[in-house]
């Protein structure tokens, strides 16, 4: 037996002596479980707020938009002036 394969043996069975002395904490997996819980909700109600905030300033935004419009009524709208107002031309019918 090489002096390597001498080491890794008395280390492969230092770790396992020391592994062998290590015992699970018996609420490690309901500990674990409910950190993950609390992260999960904790996760979702940031979302739902992004989302809530998003919503209230894209409305926000929208109806500033639409209060810097002009109030008095453009030439698209007024029905007169241009023939693209009236309608397209028809020819009229002669008495």
């Amino acid at each position: 037996m090489t002096d390597t394969e001498r080491t890794e043996r008395e280390l492969a069975d230092a770790l396992a002596a020391l592994a062998g002395g290590v015992l699970p904490d018996p609420d490690a997996y309901r500990t674990a479980r409910g950190e993950w819980l609390r992260r999960e909700r904790r996760r979702r109600l940031v979302l739902t707020v992004l989302v809530a905030v998003v919503f209230t300033l894209a409305t926000l935004i929208g109806l500033w938009v639409l209060n810097q419009a002009p109030s008095d009524p453009g030439v698209i709208f007024s029905g007169e002036g241009s023939p693209a107002a009236s309608g397209p031309s028809l020819p009229r019918p002669q008495p």
